[in-house]
């Protein structure tokens, strides 16, 4: 009976184990040699008598043993993107794609765009998406925190929940232009914390719900940064050690080479799925693909050219991801540098350019002619080919007029243009097109190249003449605001952005469509500013261009892919790799 008991408990014991341990413990049976006393009778003297001895014997015994545990190895999703290297983590002043791709991981906002689905919004830091309020004639919305969401931890500041105290910091900082790129999207914008997991934000006008809601997205300046960290560490330091609320935390930064960024064990979705994100920095498309080729990667930003995408997804075991959102890229003139001050000589410039010239570098599925400044294929208030064409605006491609108008000017012989480009093909190709097409009515186009972040920041410094500039923005009044309004003038606006133009003639028609409650009416003040944009040759609109990214069929996002305001697949807490 005792021994059934022995085994049972023996059973019992492997059992727990197994539930608990990996690998699987086993029960194994081996020889000992052990000591016992045993007692014998002996004859001494003629008289029996028990004595006891110690003999060593050989018994058969049962051991629970486990194997060595074989360390786990991390799940790493290895990404390549084409730029050189970071600009900054400051989601506020993220304005390169590598960068954007960068800070949506680490950040949250009150609500976000849906991942994979840029059309669709949904809670984030906040509980719920409020319905506004109007009180004394402003507009209120209310949202409440969700409780638990911690702040990273950082060499600076320990871990901390989130509350109002950091959102509202937040908020402000991103409507100050000393600390945001965005600010001018916050006038008439003010934040209070009502309690500890509340937030009042109140604009002066009344918006419509898809005017308001980017503002508190997770795009741009709607990212919610960690108060105390950034003041513990200081502006400069917090571009390249930043902290947020994300599912990924930043690991470490290698310049030109890479960001590493590692789970948020503390995530409020719940851990990530991946271990780490390796963000490599690989500006060579060759590179890139070689490296998805070898295995060495898993997703790499591919080439926006139509033959590229047919060509990979030929390969055994890639696939191809083309999505939107679809970026515009348009060629902006400042009227601040002679010639271009002339409005003969920007539309001459208008006259003998192809915009099917430049689409032919990219192809379908990748890209499609725009003709006005929002897209009309994605967004209210653009003005469609067919509108442009009955208004006489369309600039289709006429050297002859081009050459009568350029000599009108006095420019008979052309003239001479300097100006600096990324080195991203969807910049570098409509630059070279450009070149090559404008040299044929004698203008001569010098382009110097540079690092996609050095870019940025050089033409934020208003040193080109004309600027060719590639983003997606989520309605027209953004588009409108940002590279057309006065307060977005690059260097001398109250608010710099990418005014590249120093244009100042449709502030009134944003500011009356922006405040206008009518969908109608609201369309139609878009749609005059545009015209007047495209009558004096503001800015020419050329193409959007979609998002194309390429993987190993081993990686699922987690999310169908239609389109992200983050300008990548989205890497999120669901990513995963299955092989």
């Amino acid at each position: 009976m005792k021994r059934i008991i022995v085994l049972i408990t023996l059973l019992v014991a492997v059992l727990i184990i197994s539930a608990c341990a990996q690998p699987t413990p086993k029960v194994v049976e081996k020889e000992v040699v052990v000591t016992q006393i045993v007692k014998e009778t002996v004859i001494v003297e003629g008289t029996p008598q028990v004595v006891e001895k110690q003999v060593e014997v050989t018994k058969i015994v049962q051991e629970v043993v486990t194997a060595t545990p074989v360390p786990k190895e991390p799940v790493v999703l290895r990404y390549a993107d084409k730029a050189a290297d970071l600009g900054t983590m400051d989601p506020h002043f993220a304005a390169a794609t590598n960068d954007r791709n960068l800070v949506d991981m680490i950040f949250n906002a009150l609500v976000r765009y849906k991942p994979g689905d840029g059309t669709q919004f949904e809670p984030d830091l906040a509980e719920s998406i409020p319905v506004p309020e109007i009180v004394n004639g402003k507009q209120v919305w209310t949202f409440r925190l969700r409780h638990g969401i911690m702040c990273h931890p950082s060499d600076a500041v320990p871990s901390y929940e989130l509350t109002a105290d950091d959102v509202v910091f937040s908020l402000n900082k991103s409507a100050t232009a000393d600390t945001s790129a965005y600010a001018g999207e916050y006038s008439g914008m003010s934040v209070d914390k009502v309690d500890d997991y509340t937030v009042k934000v109140t604009m002066e006008q009344p918006i419509s719900p898809v005017l308001f809601l980017p503002k508190v997205a997770d795009y741009a300046g709607g990212f919610i940064i960690c108060q105390k960290p950034y003041e513990a560490m200081g502006a400069e330091e917090f571009k390249t050690h930043p902290v947020g609320t994300g599912p990924f935390m930043f690991d470490s930064y290698s310049p030109q080479e890479k960001v590493v960024l590692k789970a948020n064990d503390s995530y409020f979705r719940g851990r990530p799925l991946l271990d780490a994100v390796e963000y490599r920095f690989m500006p060579e498309l060759n590179s890139r693909e070689l490296g998805l080729r070898s295995g060495e990667l898993d997703v790499i930003n591919g080439a926006a050219e139509g033959q590229w995408v047919k060509r990979m997804n030929q390969e055994d075991g890639i696939r191809v991801d083309v999505y939107g959102v679809g970026e515009v890229a348009t060629i902006h003139f400042n009227l601040t540098r002679p010639p271009l001050d002339d409005v003969r000589v920007r539309q001459a410039i208008a006259y003998a350019l192809d915009r099917d010239e430049f689409l032919a570098l990219f192809g379908a599925p990748v890209a499609a002619n725009v003709y006005s400044q929002v897209p009309a294929q994605f967004l209210a208030g653009g003005l469609t080919k067919k509108e442009v064409d009955d208004l006489g605006l369309e600039y289709a491609l006429n050297i002859d007029k081009a050459k009568q108008l350029l000599a009108d000017a006095g420019y008979a012989d052309g003239f001479s243009l300097e100006m600096v480009s990324s080195e991203r093909e969807s910049y570098l190709k409509n630059y070279q097109s450009m070149q090559a097409q404008l040299a044929k009515v004698g203008i001569k186009i010098k382009i110097n190249t540079v690092d996609h972040s050095s870019m940025h920041k050089l033409i934020r410094e208003d040193v080109n003449p004309i600027v060719i500039y590639v983003a997606w923005r989520p309605n027209a009044d953004v588009y409108l605001t940002r590279f057309y309004h006065s307060d977005s003038i690059v260097v001398t606006g109250a608010k710099p952005d990418t005014n590249f133009s120093h244009y100042t003639g449709i502030d009134d028609l944003i500011e009356e469509a922006r405040v206008e409650l009518d969908p109608d009416k609201q369309i139609d003040l878009w749609k005059q500013a545009q015209i007047k944009l495209l009558t004096e040759m503001i800015s020419y609109p050329l193409q959007y261009q979609n998002q194309v990214t390429a993987r190993w069929d081993y990686v699922d996002y987690g999310h169908v892919l239609k389109s992200a305001l983050a300008l990548y697949p989205q890497i999120t807490e669901n990513t995963r790799i299955v092989k």
